[in-house]
């Protein structure tokens, strides 16, 4: 009886060594999809862009967390991770800042990646909100940048550029000083601010799914780059 079993989980090990040597060729050889407006769920998306199909992420120019500015130009022939946010948040904040944390730390030393997290609620996100906040989560200002600024313009990028942001029919526990509800996505974006996926950002396996496929991507710009 203790052989077959042995036997049976010898079989089952070379089996999932085999699936997964699978995966890591298939993903090796299908490079991850461009994301157009028109494949994400249409309730996040404006509708005079949801049918664009050479969508980038647009400029902006906001301010973080050391009261100096961020702009697009932090993302300068960088990869990117983006999500949105409020420092009181009770619920899913806490979690996907906590998450966001754990995957920059797995490449902090890759200057080709940065992390973006946009404030939902800019009027009360200031800057010494947002430096407490990153304090609070061990940010590391070169890398991952907290921002506030003009809500409009944040929206604006939420909705047109990242689709992240719902509209609410019922509050999102801020006392109905949120007229959007914010996904738990985070959005990963590559040099040329195409969007390449999107992850559940308070799932553990969906966080490894990223860090996946970001060394995918991080491996796809430098073919590029040496082509180039």
């Amino acid at each position: 009886m203790k052989s077959c079993l042995t036997k049976a989980l010898v079989v089952f090990l070379a089996a999932s060594a085999v699936v997964a040597v699978a995966y890591f060729w298939y993903q090796k050889s299908n490079p991850l999809p461009v994301y157009s407006p028109a494949q994400v769920n249409p309730i996040l998306v404006d509708e005079d862009v949801r049918f664009n199909k050479n969508h980038r992420v647009e400029y902006f120019s906001l301010s973080d967390q050391t009261g100096g500015t961020t702009d697009s130009t932090f993302l300068t022939g960088k990869i990117h991770v983006a999500d949105f946010f409020f420092t009181t948040c009770q619920t899913i904040c806490p979690i996907m800042s906590g998450k966001m944390d754990y995957v920059a730390s797995q490449f902090s030393t890759e200057d080709d990646l940065r992390f973006l997290s946009f404030s939902v609620l800019p009027e009360e996100d200031s800057i010494p909100a947002l430096a407490a906040y990153a304090t609070a989560y061990g940010v590391d200002d070169g890398q991952w940048r907290l921002l506030t600024g003009d809500r409009k313009k944040i929206y604006q990028l939420a909705r047109r550029s990242y689709f992240t942001l719902k509209p609410a029919e019922v509050g999102e526990g801020d006392g109905g000083k949120s007229d959007f509800i914010h996904t738990n996505n985070f959005v990963l974006v590559d040099s040329q601010q195409r969007i390449r996926g999107y992850y559940d950002g308070t799932s553990d396996l969906e966080m490894n799914r990223l860090i996946s496929d970001i060394e995918l991507l991080l491996e796809e710009e430098k073919k590029k780059q040496a082509e180039d």
